[in-house]
């Protein structure tokens, strides 16, 4: 994008009334991700849009308490490092992209056991071909899973959690995302098939495995010292006794109990009979179609957890990677650079076992600009080879003007040819699975986002 629209768009962004910069998923797995979610914040900073109606708010969740205001620990990553190639941990986590060296790496440390829960790793990680392997190397694998999938396939157990007619929900994560405080929860339409387990049981007796106390341990034990932990803090703010307060906690299940119980303590909640028409499960289960909590207020500076309780512009490790970013404006990549993309009815690989979300076209196709194609004798239907340092894939071309000269995309989350699963509609809408092509060596520094957009590929007819 030329500096000449790029400085007018920051003019008219800082004349504008109120504006907003918005960042997600786009800006977060490319090689300067963090960098780019960073300058989002400082444009909406340095416009005077941060935290003010009709610019970027911090929402306040039903299930989230407020704080005073006044310094915190601040962040830091890097507290210590993956085994084999000293990849830095970020919030307690270490980058996905070094999963396979810690599994095929010998010594002290060496992965040979995993649970996933949900997820799709050999389809959704880069150069997944060397995940497969991975995974099929492994002593002992168990998945909490629906499907039997191109992941779950390699488990030793898979453990199905119920349909979600028999689970309640309530989003304790997209809620702290939302454009406006709203709570709700859907509770369970049908009933617990007699021989299924709650998931939040599957989860609380692997838990408790894991812990050391064997497969006959009971998982309502963990379940009530997760709701006590909830309760003890709750009877220090309310100065009431715990078991006082246990005894009027709602839910029919685990889950709903400890809902019940970040309700009332929350933000809006009841406070356990103190605020007589504050939230609680009750009051959510009636109202079905969710309770309006009102519009985004400002937050700051509660919200902040830097040490200096002041928003910090420039922290110094990341201002220490735009070097990183000039060097790789001046060294532009050769040949083509594949993106990815995502379709409304086909986000994540799941929904390709749907019929409805899978019905029409095909939309596993390699997106070529006409230029491109006619440079490199490419018609919309043939086939392409798209190769990269890690890998090399067959695909349908789709010639469109949508894309940019010298990109091209394909969407993420197919391939679902392999043998070992048991979903028969994806099956035949199998499609290619893109991240054979991603590069699980080409991470971002700061965050340990591998870079799955903007991939350096050859592309020439099949």
């Amino acid at each position: 994008m030329p500096a000449p629209r790029i400085r007018r768009l920051a003019r008219e962004l800082a004349a504008a009334p109120t504006a907003a910069v918005y960042g997600r998923v786009g800006t977060c797995t490319v090689a300067f991700g963090t960098l780019t979610s960073w300058l989002v914040d400082l444009v909406n900073v340095l416009t005077g849009n941060l935290d003010r109606p009709g610019g970027a708010m911090f929402p306040l969740a039903a299930h989230q308490r407020t704080r005073a205001a006044g310094p915190g620990k601040g962040f830091r990553t890097g507290r210590w490092a993956s085994r084999v190639r000293g990849l830095p941990e970020v919030k307690g986590e270490l980058p996905v992209a070094t999963l396979a060296d810690e599994i095929e790496t010998p010594g002290e440390g060496r992965i040979r056991a995993l649970i996933t829960v949900a997820g799709n790793p050999v389809l959704s990680t880069a150069n997944s071909d060397r995940l497969d392997r991975a995974l099929a190397s492994l002593d002992f694998m168990v998945s909490v899973d629906p499907y039997l999938n191109e992941t779950t396939r390699h488990a030793d157990v898979v453990l199905p959690p119920p349909d979600p007619a028999r689970a309640g929900h309530y989003d304790f994560a997209f809620l702290t995302l939302a454009v406006r405080n709203v709570a709700s929860y859907s509770p369970p339409v049908m009933p617990m098939a007699p021989d299924s387990l709650d998931e939040c049981d599957i989860l609380a007796r692997l838990t408790l495995i894991a812990a050391g106390q064997g497969a006959d341990a009971d998982p309502a034990a963990l379940h009530e010292q997760l709701l006590g932990q909830v309760l003890a803090d709750a009877a220090e703010a309310l100065d009431r006794p715990a078991d006082e307060l246990r005894a009027l906690v709602a839910g029919d299940r685990p889950a709903e109990r400890l809902l019940d119980a970040r309700l009332r303590l929350g933000a809006y909640g009841d406070r356990f009979g103190q605020r007589p028409d504050g939230l609680s499960l009750t009051r959510l289960l009636e109202h079905p179609h969710g309770v309006d909590l009102g519009a985004l207020r400002p937050r700051l500076p509660e919200v902040l957890r830097t040490p200096s309780g002041t928003v910090e512009l420039c922290p110094p490790p990341i201002a220490a990677d735009v070097a990183r970013l000039r060097d790789a404006r001046d060294a532009p990549p050769e040949g083509f650079v594949l993106v990815g993309r995502r379709h409304l009815r086909s986000n994540n690989s799941w929904m390709h076992n749907v019929p409805a979300l899978v019905k029409g076209r095909d939309r596993c196709t390699l997106q070529v600009h006409p230029e491109d194609a006619a440079k490199l004798g490419l018609a919309a239907g043939e086939d392409a080879r798209v190769t990269s340092r890690v890998g090399s894939l067959v695909v349908a071309v789709e010639v469109t003007p949508d894309t940019m000269p010298g990109v091209v995309s394909l969407p993420h989350g197919w391939g679902h040819d392999v043998p070992g699963t048991r979903q028969a509609v994806a099956r035949a809408h199998a499609g290619v699975n893109a991240n054979v092509l991603t590069d699980e060596t080409a991470v971002d520094p700061l965050s340990g986002n591998v870079v799955l957009n903007g991939i350096p590929v050859r592309v020439q007819p099949a």
